[in-house]
């Protein structure tokens, strides 16, 4: 049966469990946009900027693992994609990303809008491709959709308004192909050394990353097996309930002392389907093992006494068969021990402060996970929101919290929780970003109110780039102007656009104005004014680090005084 390349893109990607696209119309985009009107079976959902598009399919996947597309028109439509996308290439999510280029017969005559595509791609992309004509549709389709997946990134087609109108008879006959790659096991001799190595040690540590997903029940039983703590990456927060006994907690910024110490006291770590970046906080004269799929991550940031390749939950189960109970739990009671310790410290630190000016953000986090419902999508935005929500949020082991990961770009939040959303409008989906996040795409306000999306957003309104404002007193500094701003009125700005908006300026207020957020059926937005001096707790300060921060601070009062 012949049919417009159009019409057996659209085909192809429903059969294969595609609902949504996400995009800015365009001419270049005509024939497709017809052919997903006329299918019925994938939602277009039109979004006020490419660079929210890129970010909708880059949540979906993010939350799903299934492949999410999104597309722009020719030039600048496609151009805006590319920072969005690096949400999907750096968090290793199946992304697919068209674009539509210039009439065919016109490319190499300095047309309208015209660029070169699979260059400007390249970077981001495992797979970039142009199709000049309908005779390369199958297999180009099948390749883009097969390297998403299986390479766990972005894939790109620029296909130019007559080819997608251009007709074909052509079919993937390989659909089955075009899924999530299985987890592969690990070397048994690899698994016997690594039991070993484990049989040798007396503390035991575990370190997860967002590997673990797939393998949370047997985690936590070699977890129980060898009376270990589990340390996590913020990626892998949600992962389990905040109150389980062996879950102590994050490293690093995002997280707390007693998992740092934890990781450096250990005989041995198991590194568990993590790549974590921050070697500064990661085992120094321990032994680590590490395990994961990708062998190129194998001791690139800390020193490896073993490396596996293979998936973490049937390497696990291989573990267990060789790993008998451990009765000493001194290990664990110490880091128990130390973790009740740290929790009451920000318990104390997200109490309320009766303040007339400000709200202590610590409080806000706090409030947020008081409110959220159990199988809630949290979505927090780059900055120190982050570090609020990293510490403060408790997990009820069934929500899901979705950051800018490994990109770690601001702004991000809004467009990934309207791509989780309109998977589920039932759900509880909620934005946590900060007043600098917020005003750089308010525009995808706009697309949940269009689409009739209730994501409810959070901003955190400290009138700064806080965490800049924090990096620049760490090294020292006086915060620079250019640190600071003005702010439309949020709450404002959401009943402008149709929507529920309320705000909250003291520290009385805050209960009744997350009340009202999370009994509006519709799209809302939280405006919170927050303590802007307000500092996060940070695993080990040094007092060098404490003498800049009040340097600094000293620095920033005389240079007001002088009204400089």
């Amino acid at each position: 049966m012949q049919q417009t390349v159009a019409e057996f893109l659209v085909a192809t990607l429903h059969e294969i469990g595609v609902r949504h696209i996400f995009g800015v119309v365009g001419d270049a985009l005509n024939p497709f946009t017809d052919a997903i009107r006329r299918h019925k079976g994938i939602q277009w959902i039109g979004v006020r900027h490419e660079e929210g598009a890129a970010l909708a399919a880059a949540g979906q996947a993010k939350l799903t693992g299934q492949l999410a597309v999104c597309c722009g028109t020719t030039g600048p439509g496609a151009n805006h994609l590319i920072a969005g996308l690096y949400e999907a290439y750096k968090d290793h999510a199946p992304v697919l990303a068209i674009s539509g280029g210039v009439p065919a017969a016109q490319r190499g005559n300095d047309y309208l809008q015209e660029n070169t595509p699979d260059l400007l791609f390249r970077d981001v992309a495992v797979y970039t491709q142009t199709l000049t004509n309908a005779s390369q549709a199958a297999h180009v389709f099948h390749q883009a959709i097969a390297h998403a997946y299986g390479m766990h990134g972005v894939a790109h087609l620029n296909i130019p308004p007559d080819v997608f109108a251009a007709k074909t008879e052509a079919n993937i006959s390989s659909l089955a192909t075009l899924r999530s790659s299985p987890e592969m096991s690990a070397a048994s001799a690899d698994i016997s050394e690594a039991a070993h190595l484990i049989s040798q040690a007396t503390k035991i540590a575990i370190f997860a990353g967002a590997g673990c997903r797939s393998a949370i029940p047997q985690v936590l039983q070699l977890a129980e097996r060898l009376q270990a703590p589990v340390m996590h990456t913020f990626r892998a927060k949600d992962m389990v309930a905040y109150t389980h006994p062996h879950w102590v907690g994050g490293v690093g910024l995002i997280g707390g002392a007693p998992g740092v110490d934890a990781l450096q006291n250990a005989d041995v770590v198991l590194m568990l389907g993590s790549d974590y970046p921050y070697t500064e906080y990661l085992p120094k004269n321990g032994k680590v093992i590490q395990i994961d799929l990708r062998s190129e991550v194998l001791g690139r940031r800390t020193g490896v006494q073993l490396g596996i390749v293979g998936a973490v939950k049937p390497s696990i189960l291989q573990l267990l068969e060789q790993l008998p109970q451990r009765e000493n739990q001194d290990f664990l009671l110490s880091v128990s021990e130390a973790r009740k310790k740290w929790d009451h410290m920000l318990d104390k630190k997200a109490m309320l402060k009766e303040s007339l000016e400000h709200i202590n953000p610590q409080a806000l986090a706090r409030g947020i996970s008081l409110h959220a419902q159990s199988d809630a999508a949290i979505i927090v935005d780059t900055g120190v929101v982050t570090l609020w929500c990293g510490n403060w949020l408790q997990q009820s082991g069934q929500q899901r919290i979705i950051a800018s990961f490994n990109n770690a770009a601001v702004g991000t939040s809004l467009g990934q929780a309207n791509g989780i959303q309109a998977l589920n409008r039932e759900r509880q989906v909620i934005v946590a970003i900060g007043d600098g996040g917020f005003t750089m795409l308010p525009g995808e306000f706009m697309t949940s109110v269009e689409h009739q999306l209730p994501v409810k957003v959070i901003v955190f309104n400290n009138q700064q780039w806080g965490l800049v404002h924090l990096e620049m007193e760490e090294a020292g500094l006086p915060a620079h102007k250019g640190s600071t701003f003005p702010n439309m009125d949020f709450a404002a700005f959401a009943q402008a656009c149709g929507a529920s908006g309320f705000t909250v300026r003291k520290s009385s207020e805050l209960e009744h104005g997350l009340q009202q957020l999370f009994a509006t059926t519709g799209p809302a937005i939280l405006n919170v004014f927050i303590d802007p001096a307000e500092l996060p707790s940070m695993p080990h300060i040094h007092i060098d680090q404490i003498w800049r921060f009040g340097l600094a601070r000293i620095k920033e009062t005389l240079l007001s005084l002088r009204g400089g």
